[in-house]
């Protein structure tokens, strides 16, 4: 069977990143989903594979080791990746201030937020320059938004932030390879970190996530979307 591209979506067992998996899946996509813990993994695909070809790889995208497994079992089972969207995600800490945080606490935070999404385009982005085609979508956050900040969730809106750079930074130094890289907020979506009170779905919030993985508008690099409109950074 011939698949329309070869994506890896990371932290995809639930949440956005399942929504996004289902989504790509539906497109015709072949993608590869990734949990911190297998089990986990493991039932995502169960749900997942009724609506397309989709396979599993554990993933920490924390661990510099789990990530140079992932590059080995996609470069021997595939050849190729046409599409990595960076969801995986963590620590909304509503809970410090810039004064107060736990800057330990700060650095775990940016170590999945920012330098796991940082060494995957460093990992992939040499097999997307080869095959001369890739999309890469860094799904930050309002709170990353340098317009649209204030005080509060330091470590998670610093992080976020600092994506967003690391998005223009990428977009630059690929242009002129057919490899897109662009960040998108997916609104306040309901999820674990997100609560049962935000007024977005999970589908809603990969809608444009999804629409970012397939842009064919070379122009369209090194942007920030939400609803599949560019916003400030």
């Amino acid at each position: 069977m011939m698949y329309q591209k070869i994506a890896l979506v990371t932290g995809s067992n639930r949440g956005i990143g399942f929504a996004v998996a289902k989504g790509l899946l539906l497109k015709g996509h072949k993608v590869i989903i990734t949990s911190r813990q297998e089990k986990d993994g493991r039932k995502a695909v169960k749900y997942l594979s009724v609506f397309g070809d989709v396979d599993y790889h554990t993933l920490d995208v924390s661990d510099e080791q789990s990530i140079l497994k992932i590059k080995d079992y996609i470069e021997k089972e595939y050849s190729q990746l046409d599409i990595l969207v960076n969801n995986a995600g963590t620590n909304y800490d509503t809970w410090q201030t810039a004064l107060n945080a736990d800057l330990k606490e700060v650095h775990g935070t940016l170590e999945t937020n920012l330098f796991g999404p940082w060494k995957l385009a460093q990992t992939f982005i040499p097999m997307m320059k080869k095959s001369k085609f890739g999309r890469i979508v860094n799904v930050s956050s309002g709170s990353g938004a340098m317009n649209e900040m204030s005080a509060g969730t330091p470590g998670y809106s610093i992080s976020k932030a600092a994506l967003n750079v690391l998005t223009i930074k990428l977009a630059h130094e690929v242009n002129g390879n057919d490899i897109l890289v662009n960040s998108v907020c997916p609104g306040w979506v309901k999820t674990d970190m997100g609560g049962a009170n935000a007024p977005r779905t999970p589908e809603e919030g990969a809608e444009t996530i999804i629409w970012a993985a397939e842009l064919e508008d070379a122009s369209l690099n090194g942007k920030f979307f939400r609803d599949k409109k560019v916003i400030e950074w």
